[in-house]
């Protein structure tokens, strides 16, 4: 894919913020089909290392959390068109994060399983992350947070979506992507950060592969789309390798879907104890990196079918 880049925003302080706010000055502005390399900080903005321990990531600080790159200002976006943001390339740093934190913050999927923090420090060496036990995790690097500045006034936590996007953490808007984004006020006001290396659907101990990061996209704005909520188009893979390949899955039945979520991932971090010789803290940080969660059905009333699916491949 042939491109030039037409401006870079480093990671200095005065092209980063940390709320959603439509009253911030741009730091650019570009024309459609112009191209930008943004560089991101990490989503808790500098305060880990590869040498952090479990304890003190349990320690960190979320005020403020996800450092955002922007905004951006689009030329010709006005309320109600969309843009279209066509990831070109994404480059991590040689390092990226996965860490839960204690249970009784209650974040991640099964904080009750969990008293006390955990942490594992990646070494990011060119398409793979390496865990415990020899254990490979193929990378697709992707911007956890990619968004437009909402309509409504003031200032907006970064932690939950949105109608324009935002923290979507959808691990196949990868390089090769276009991700569609409503546009709510005037040059759409453009940001993004929160980069993740590798990530599972469900990112369930709250952290993906967590990494500093370049996102290089161009930029377009569609006056002949109407869409209320963020889409995409993406060639991206749905299996780790790419290819069909076998797979271990384990169900999660309940009249409630986040029940059974709960239950399918419990099974999963079962398994790995039981048959890959992890403990459940690794366990649940291997299922945020690389478990697969699916609603396999919704319509054999009064309960549903969640599924985790983890690939074999990564295993030696």
């Amino acid at each position: 894919m042939a491109y030039s880049v037409d401006y870079e925003l480093s990671d200095d302080d005065e092209n980063i913020h940390n709320a959603w706010d439509n009253s911030l000055d741009p730091i650019l502005t570009v024309e459609p089909g112009e191209v930008v390399r943004f560089e991101c900080r990490d989503a808790v903005d500098g305060q880990v290392d590869m040498e952090t321990t479990a304890a003190e990531f349990g320690e960190v600080s979320f005020d403020p959390v996800h450092p955002l790159t922007g905004p951006v200002y689009v030329e010709g976006a006005e309320p109600g068109d969309v843009l279209a943001v066509e990831l070109l390339n994404l480059e991590h740093k040689g390092w990226g994060y996965t860490g839960f934190m204690p249970g009784d913050m209650g974040l991640g999927l099964l904080p009750e399983d969990f008293e006390e923090s955990g942490y594992h420090a990646w070494e990011l060496d060119g398409d793979t992350g390496h865990f415990v036990n020899d254990i490979e995790v193929p990378l697709h690097p992707f911007p956890g947070t990619i968004g437009n500045a909402p309509a409504a006034d003031g200032e907006h936590d970064t932690l939950p979506p949105r109608d324009v996007g935002g923290n979507m953490d959808v691990k196949h808007m990868t390089a090769g992507s276009t991700v569609y984004l409503p546009v709510e006020v005037a040059g759409a006001l453009f940001s993004t950060g929160d980069c993740h290396a590798a990530q599972g659907d469900g990112e369930v101990c709250v952290t993906g592969i967590e990494a500093p990061m370049f996102v290089t996209a161009r930029f377009d704005v569609r006056t002949d789309m109407d869409i209320s909520q963020p889409q995409f188009e993406s060639d991206h893979p749905y299996t780790p390798t790419g290819a069909d390949e076998p797979m271990y899955a384990t169900t999660g039945i309940a009249d409630d879907l986040m029940v059974a979520t709960k239950k399918a991932i419990r099974h999963m971090i079962d398994h790995l104890e039981a048959e890959r010789g992890l403990t459940r803290g690794e366990a649940y940080i291997l299922c945020s990196a690389i478990v697969d969660l699916k609603i396999s059905e919704v319509v054999d009333a009064p309960n549903w079918t969640v599924t985790a699916y983890v690939p074999e491949s990564i295993f030696p």
